[in-house]
């Protein structure tokens, strides 16, 4: 029998964390962060890290694993969520899979292959010796003109996950983004898809206070801290929530410019989630437009799925 795995996704804001304390509390359930930037340490603010206090006893996982500098690729997320997955599942506990980072979640639940195409070892030492002599900016650059979507999700830094796009590419004429596209998924779990949205104008209004609480919170000093240590040039520092006032520290720009740009990042950023949802899984969406209607929403959600627990 296949492991039962429940996924709650959606865009930034939208009451995710609430929802999975109250799922993990009926369904005798552990939640696994399905926040890419939720295993570093140190980074809690800018990556609304669930507090102690909210989580009511709940064990979560994936959260605070990684120093900054370290490298963590979407192939790493999926080996640690799937071990979580059958560790949990072994306790005879429910495995929640909460978050918004759409291509880790879909790697993890849909076991995405990242290795079946071999690598050509002499392209790797070139590709590795062109970094060598002249930084990584110009093979950023070359992936930037062949696989613009993929260089959004790659630091120019994260130079192993930089060289094996570019060997995807000259080995099989298929950029990386063509080549996951074409690979068929699936899972080996019974999911659970939950999807939470809202309307927009109502969400980008969540999204700016969101933004204004963290700054409360103590977030610029959180990223002053992180760059102290030396981690600017990091691939955890290419977040929403920390490259943003990078320019500030620099006296490139002021707080206030800065705080804008985030709250714009973070509202083009959900869009683009909710873009990835909608077009790669099968999910079922609930709309937590009214947030006063959560007290209503929250316990249909809950009854739906203990319908479909109950014949697994």
């Amino acid at each position: 029998m296949k492991k039962t795995v429940i996924a709650i996704m959606g865009p930034t804001a939208v009451g995710k964390t609430k929802l999975s304390i109250e799922v993990a509390k009926q369904f005798n359930g552990e939640v696994i962060s399905g926040d890419s930037m939720q295993i570093y340490k140190g980074m809690d603010i800018g990556t609304a890290k669930i507090k102690e206090e909210e989580m009511e006893g709940i064990p979560h996982h994936m959260i605070d694993m990684k120093e900054p500098d370290e490298e963590f690729s979407v192939a790493d997320f999926k080996n640690y969520v799937q071990n979580y997955i059958d560790e949990i599942s072994n306790r005879n506990k429910l495995p929640i899979l909460v978050g918004g980072s759409g291509l880790y979640i879909q790697a993890a639940l849909f076991d995405y292959n990242f290795s079946n195409q071999k690598r050509d070892e002499t392209l790797t030492r070139q590709l590795e010796d062109r970094i060598k002599r002249e930084g990584p900016l110009p093979s950023y650059n070359r992936l930037k003109e062949i696989d613009p979507v993929q260089a959004e999700k790659i630091h120019p830094n994260n130079h192993r996950r930089l060289i094996r796009a570019l060997e995807i590419y000259e080995t099989t004429g298929l950029t990386m983004t063509e080549y996951q596209n074409n690979q068929t998924f699936e899972s080996p779990y019974y999911l659970v898809l939950i999807g939470l949205e809202m309307e927009r104008a109502q969400l980008y209004e969540q999204i700016n206070q969101r933004v204004d609480v963290m700054v409360e919170e103590g977030l610029v000093d959180e990223v002053s801290k992180l760059l102290e240590k030396g981690y600017e040039g990091c691939q955890s520092m290419n977040a929403i929530g920390y490259k943003e006032f990078i320019p500030y520290f620099r006296g490139e720009k002021s707080l206030e410019e800065s705080i804008e740009i985030l709250k714009r990042n973070s509202r083009r950023y959900a869009k683009r989630q909710y873009t990835w949802f909608k077009n790669k899984m099968d999910i079922t969406w609930y709309d937590m437009t009214d947030t006063n209607n959560r007290n209503e929403k929250f316990p249909m959600i809950l009854d739906d799925l203990a319908g479909i627990l109950k014949n697994t």
